[in-house]
């Protein structure tokens, strides 16, 4: 066996299995060795019937006192039933459907029973416990590894598979931390990492298993940043010249902030510095990116170059085209829309006039990707929320031009720094911190079931008072967690027995773009009192009318969601509300939502989701281009990040290119690492 060994070659493995591993991405002896547990179970300590605690997983050492019964309840649930004993006393042990039971457990014979004792009054119970036969435990008596699984993968079917392989081959694992590295910083072996991350001797040997794989993953992860940030300083880009800033602020029909002036000045620096311009303007909603994006697009108008702006949604792409229309017409610029549900005809011409030069700036979604869309000269490319694109979109952009474009990525998700660090690592970062004057913070406020009537009352009053509801749910449908607020079922509700003489309306991300977006611009236009949707409005329109949020089932949502829902009010020059509505009574949860009503302030509220939820609620799976992390959590790393990073800048300070051969296992990692964009180190 090596690491290359396959493991469909392993007994019990028939093509059903192979192909659930699969789904995992577990193919090889390799693969299995790098997919690291999501926790783990202390399978070590040992009680007696007698004095085992209830209610905690334990381990106790017993025999089985009789043959065990099977009774069948009914069709497709069958119960198999026996006692156990030890010195101390009896207890019964229970399993549902698990037929082969009545034959693994022999009479007379001793077994190690894991799982949570019941205790009622003197009666013991175990249900549904794993189960080894005394002297030939594989996985009790130890700390057991728990995994990620699919549909068709048991916990025992993959760690009964990791357990011969960590054993046979840890010591084949490359070790490509360089030794020196590896000293420097006190880390592990490579092998005894592996060993100790499947099936850790104890807690310390784990401890010192994942340091040393957090520290190699996100070193490494830092040496690819690095490359990508040498790669972008060494490269040549047009010299777009300078223009008055002046000129383009008489078109404003507002005063820039000091943030936004800023933001243009640190542009307008990049695009004439003659490299590529790499850049992410990061504000909270309402801060006024949109109007530096004009200004940028505006300076590539004047350099004779055209302008690529994508959003994430139709719905956006058609308000920057309305908005960046009337802001830019009037300075002579022709501004063009491109999306997916255009008719055929419409495309074919906004793609000639594109491709004519004609066009100055076009907007769309992923549609600007597609193949037949050229472009005359491409000189900008804005990607409006990039956590939903990733590298690889950006570049696909960029790869339409002829000579490397300037790049600007606008954010509204606020980002704690330690984030944005590796995220963005190949991107200069402008913050803008300052809200436009007159924008009047929203109140938020949590309540439970029992003020919903209230709650209703003051959906009344906005609504007589001429302004419009958002009504957020978690699911789309009935089903989708049965306590959950559904879209569907709860808008006939509001819409026949609570409003019946309001006007409601519904939108979710299953329907239609064409009748989603019928949907959205009946509530823009005012045609609607309420909406009720699910976070498909999260980066929708902006309804100046809307003056209050309800969000259902809040406790289902991240902090940084919340504050995203939150913007959508607030916009108009009218008080606006946010209602939190939860009967979740769990402590953590009140003390999260507490804390969200307490602050508007977008990166404080962003921290506070790292700390407790990690980075995977910034980004659902693999939206943000960078490379999944296997072991590091970004949130509780932060030490060993910084000294990663410390390292690698290090490394590379020694040896640029990592030409040395003991730096050709790095080099090998990170193209590993950044496989979706290997172009980068050519």
């Amino acid at each position: 066996m090596d690491l290359a060994t396959r493991l469909d070659t392993f007994p019990g493995i028939g093509p059903a299995r192979a192909k659930a591993l699969a789904r995992l991405g577990l193919e090889t002896v390799g693969d299995l060795l790098s997919y690291y547990p999501r926790a783990y179970e202390d399978r070590t300590r040992m009680y007696t019937i007698s004095n085992a605690p209830a209610d905690l997983p334990v381990c106790v050492s017993a025999m089985v006192a009789d043959s065990p019964s099977v009774s069948r309840i009914r069709k497709g649930l069958n119960v198999t039933k026996c006692r156990i004993v030890d010195h101390t006393g009896s207890a019964q042990v229970t399993f549902f459907n698990q037929d082969y039971v009545r034959h693994a457990l022999i009479p007379g014979e001793s077994y190690i029973f894991y799982g949570k004792l019941e205790v009622m009054g003197r009666h013991r119970q175990f249900t549904n416990p794993v189960f080894e036969r005394e002297g030939r435990t594989r996985f009790t008596g130890r700390i057991m590894p728990v995994y990620p699984l699919t549909a068709g993968v048991s916990n025992n079917l993959l760690a009964g598979l990791a357990l011969p392989c960590v054993e046979t081959c840890a010591q084949l694992v490359p070790d490509r931390l360089p030794s020196g590295v590896r000293l420097a910083h006190g880390l592990c072996t490579a092998e005894y990492a592996c060993q100790n991350v499947h099936f850790p001797a104890d807690q310390e040997a784990l401890d010192v298993a994942r340091r040393r794989l957090v520290f190699e993953e996100l070193f490494f992860l830092s040496c690819g940043m690095a490359f990508l940030r040498r790669r972008r300083a060494g490269a040549e880009g047009r010299t777009l010249p300078r223009r008055e800033p002046r000129e383009f602020l008489s078109l404003l029909p507002f005063t820039p902030t000091g943030a936004q002036l800023r933001a243009m000045e640190e542009i307008a620096g990049d695009l004439s510095s003659g490299r590529p311009m790499n850049r992410l303007v990061q504000g909270d909603v309402g801060s006024g990116k949109t109007a530096v994006a004009a200004y940028a697009a505006w300076t590539a108008y004047a350099a004779g170059v055209q302008t690529a702006m994508m959003a994430p949604t139709e719905i956006l792409a058609h308000q920057h085209f309305d908005t960046l229309n009337k802001l830019l017409s009037p300075a002579g610029m022709k501004i063009g829309l491109l999306t997916g549900s255009m008719k055929a005809a419409e495309k074919r011409s906004v793609r000639t006039a594109l491709a004519a030069g004609e066009i100055h700036l076009i907007v769309g979604t992923h549609a600007l990707l597609s193949e037949g869309v050229e472009y005359a000269d491409l000189g900008l490319v804005i990607t409006d929320e990039q956590h939903r694109f990733g590298v690889g979109q950006r570049s696909a952009l960029s790869s339409k031009a002829k000579t490397a474009p300037h790049v600007l990525v606008m954010s509204a998700t606020p980002i704690p720094r330690t984030l944005a660090l590796l995220i963005y690592g190949d991107l200069d970062v402008t913050v803008m911190d300052e809200l436009p004057p007159g924008r009047t913070p929203v109140e938020t406020y949590l309540v439970g079931e029992d003020k919903r009537q209230r709650m209703y009352q003051f959906v009344r009053k906005n609504v007589a008072q001429g302004r419009q509801v958002y009504v957020i749910c978690p699911a789309v449908e009935e089903g989708e967690g049965s306590d959950l607020k559904a879209v569907t079922a709860y808008a006939k509700v509001l819409s026949q027995q609570v409003f019946p003489d309001l006007r409601v309306g519904f939108v979710h991300g299953k329907l239609k773009a064409r009748e989603k977006e019928a949907v959205m611009s009946a509530f823009a236009g005012g045609e609607l009192d309420v909406l009720v949707s699910t976070t498909v409005v999260e980066v929708g329109v902006d309804v100046p009318n809307a003056s209050l949020m309800i969000i259902e089932n809040a406790e289902r949502f991240g902090l940084s969601q919340l504050h995203q829902l939150r913007g959508r009010v607030g916009r108009g020059r009218w008080q606006s509300y946010c209602v939190l509505i939860t009967d979740n009574r769990a402590q953590e949860t009140l003390e999260r939502l507490r804390y969200f009503t307490k602050t508007t302030d977008g990166f404080k509220i962003a921290e506070k989701d790292l700390e407790l939820r990690g980075p995977g609620d910034f980004f659902g799976q693999r939206q943000h281009g960078l490379p999944n992390l296997r072991s590091a959590d970004l949130a509780g790393d932060t030490r060993v990040l910084k000294e990663a990073q410390d390292a690698a800048g290090e490394l590379l300070q020694a040896d640029q290119f990592l030409a040395a051969p003991e730096h050709q296992g790095v080099m090998e990692r990170i193209k590993q690492l950044f496989a979706e964009d290997g172009d980068i180190f050519n």
